[in-house]
């Protein structure tokens, strides 16, 4: 791979010594004179006088640019490119055409074919060679871009492994603090002062909180790794948000809040993964619970439009702020508003939310209201038949 350099004519420029190059020529002596330019450059070529001949060598040579004669015997440059250009492996080294021809038609035929540029015989040296290292240059930027989003890839693999062998690893020890100190508040273990139950209901919801995290950080994980499986199933969407209302309902009166949900039949059933809908309705629920304040009300509705159903969650927080919108769904985005109880946010919620509803063909999305607050909602496809 070519590296940076301080002495190829110029600060920072790449270094082409050792890039192969085919010179493809029926005349011996153009063909020796193109060499005789390009070897003092470090430049390594090889000859071919025709079509047919290029594409024997070319596999071989594995060059890094071919200059490419038009109108040779046999087949001319222009079907030469063509043909190269077929193999995925030639699809990528640039081939710069070296024409009698600089009329826009030839030009235009040549790019069509599969050229970059051309040089205009009689050839000017320092010409040829300024198109030549031009387009070797941007070959190897792009051989350097797609290294790094290799390594990227590997890197973001990696990580994802890792974390998600840490979550699981994590869970159990957590799961069994967390059922320890409920098994000792409920009285279990005898009698506590108040100091004690205090100490002992910040350990609760200490785990509580990591062991939420936790599953989160398994959720991106597997949803990044793109190893996400969904079960779909029909399911009457309505069901699994009355569902959804009830259970946040009771944490919402904690709060001194409460969740109203319209009634709604949805005319068919929705072809989805009834479990990861739940967790994303139960996300949208829980999110507007933590950042309302107490003696608000959480409208819930649910509407049908043609093929598509959409779930509304309607708080009356602080709302949005709207520099801040494009980090919603974002992984790890959070924005300058706090829970009003306390609560912890990680930032995962809603990224996983919104690869979830995308998984299933459907649309997340958030807005302020013009009456204070927010309104999430996510539309899902209906299936076009009845199931």
């Amino acid at each position: 791979m070519a590296q940076l350099s301080d002495t190829n004519s110029g600060p920072h420029r790449l270094d082409l010594t050792g890039r192969r190059i085919l010179v493809v020529e029926d005349d011996r002596m153009n063909a020796r004179i193109i060499s005789s330019i390009l070897r003092p450059g470090g430049f390594v070529t090889q000859e071919a006088d025709s079509g047919e001949a290029a594409l024997a060598l070319y596999k071989e040579f594995q060059p890094d640019l071919i200059l490419l004669d038009v109108v040779m015997s046999g087949i001319n440059g222009f079907e030469t490119c063509r043909r190269l250009k077929t193999d995925p492996a030639a699809a990528s080294i640039p081939v710069i055409f070296i024409t009698a021809k600089n009329q826009p038609d030839d030009i235009v035929a040549g790019l069509e074919a599969g050229g970059v540029d051309y040089v205009v015989k009689p050839f000017q040296p320092r010409e040829m060679l300024a198109r030549i290292r031009t387009h070797l240059q941007l070959r190897t930027l792009l051989e350097h871009q797609t290294h790094l989003i290799d390594d990227l890839s590997k890197a973001n693999a990696a990580k994802n492994h890792f974390l998600g062998i840490a979550a699981h690893d994590l869970r159990n020890p957590l799961t069994s603090i967390r059922g320890l100190s409920e098994f000792m508040l409920e009285g279990s273990a005898g009698e506590l002062s108040e100091d004690q139950r205090a100490m002992l209901r910040s350990v609760y919801s200490a785990t509580q909180a990591m062991l939420e995290l936790l599953g989160e950080l398994l959720d991106i994980s597997v949803i990044e790794s793109g190893e996400m499986r969904l079960d779909l199933t029909p399911t009457n969407f309505a069901d699994i948000v009355h569902d959804a209302v009830f259970l946040n309902g009771i944490t919402a009166a904690r709060k001194q809040m409460k969740i109203a949900c319209r009634p709604f039949k949805p005319s068919r059933p929705l072809l989805i993964d009834a479990r990861k809908i739940r967790e994303v309705i139960d996300n949208l629920l829980s999110n507007a619970i933590k950042f309302s304040a107490p003696g608000t009300t959480i409208t819930v509705e649910l509407s049908e439009d043609g093929n598509q159903q959409t779930i509304s969650v309607q708080d009356q927080g602080p709302g949005i702020p709207l520099d801040e919108m494009n980090m919603l769904f974002q992984s790890f985005g959070k924005t300058s508003v706090r829970p009003t109880g306390g609560e912890k946010s990680t930032g995962l919620g809603l990224a996983i939310c919104r690869k979830i509803v995308e998984a299933h063909h459907g649309t997340v999305s958030a807005a302020n209201r013009d009456t204070g607050g927010a309104d999430f909602r996510v539309t899902l496809p209906a299936p076009d038949h009845g199931v």
